[in-house]
């Protein structure tokens, strides 16, 4: 049987925009309550407002997730106005146009780790204590097509980043699963989100129409968390049909 999410208390980060945008929206149409994170206050009030249009409750917390002093107040005024984390969703993310092998700065290769792996353990560890007293507790990582398989177009900071927070949320499961805290590792391919901006190579508008939307993400991640608390979904990989990288092979 599904599970009844109303009243619970989600924490979404890089909320404003995109896959965690499209899953705070999600996961508050069916009655979570849902704690907004991100680095610009505008994206997430338009981000609350779509919530409460649809009678929605939002919470603002705008938050650079590489700040860990930050992240853990954060946690703290989660668990002193709601008692309980239920879900955390981790989406903050990034990628830098210069990204491949002789041209990435070092700077923007820490930039993207940081922001990518070590925001989302940040976060993670955040809300373990209140996960474990209750003995229960759902972490999506959204990690990436590129945190499964190796691909040429994301670069080496992302790609690394990527598969460490896959392997970061199946460590989760191994050790965590004692205290009925499950983690999935969500792989999209392509999806047509504002990160697309930050291609070398710009991606046309025909191709954004046949990718992965970002409702649909929404959508997987209200999904995920209906699940039975005793269901771990550890990894789901999605992408689109029409799949860029093996259109080539057609093409070839």
């Amino acid at each position: 049987m599904l599970r009844d999410l109303s009243g619970t208390v989600a924490w979404v980060t890089g909320a404003g925009t995109g896959i965690g945008q499209a899953g705070a929206v999600a996961l508050a149409a069916d009655g979570v309550r849902v704690i907004l994170s991100g680095r610009r206050r505008p994206e997430l009030e338009r981000t609350a407002g779509t919530i409460e249009d649809g009678g929605g409750v939002a919470v603002l917390e705008p938050l650079d997730v590489t700040d860990k002093p930050a992240v853990e107040a954060v946690a703290r005024r989660i668990e002193e106005r709601w008692g309980r984390c239920d879900i955390l969703v981790n989406s903050a993310g990034l990628n830098i146009r210069d990204r491949h092998w002789g041209t990435v700065a070092d700077d923007d290769f820490d930039r993207v780790i940081a922001v990518n792996l070590n925001g989302a353990f940040y976060c993670t560890q955040a809300v373990l204590p209140m996960m474990r007293a209750r003995e229960d507790g759902l972490i999506i990582q959204v990690s990436s097509w590129a945190g499964r398989y190796h691909s040429p177009i994301t670069g080496p900071a992302y790609g690394a980043s990527k598969f460490g927070l896959t392997a970061l949320s199946a460590n989760l499961n191994i050790e965590e699963c004692v205290h009925g805290i499950r983690s999935c590792a969500l792989c999209p391919g392509e999806v047509a989100t504002p990160i697309l901006d930050q291609r070398p190579v710009p991606v046309s508008a025909e191709d954004r129409a046949k990718m992965v939307q970002p409702e649909d993400m929404g959508d997987l991640i209200l999904s995920i968390a209906r699940m039975p608390a005793h269901v771990c979904l550890n990894e789901i990989v999605v992408s689109p049909t029409w799949n860029r990288a093996y259109v080539r092979h057609h093409q070839d």
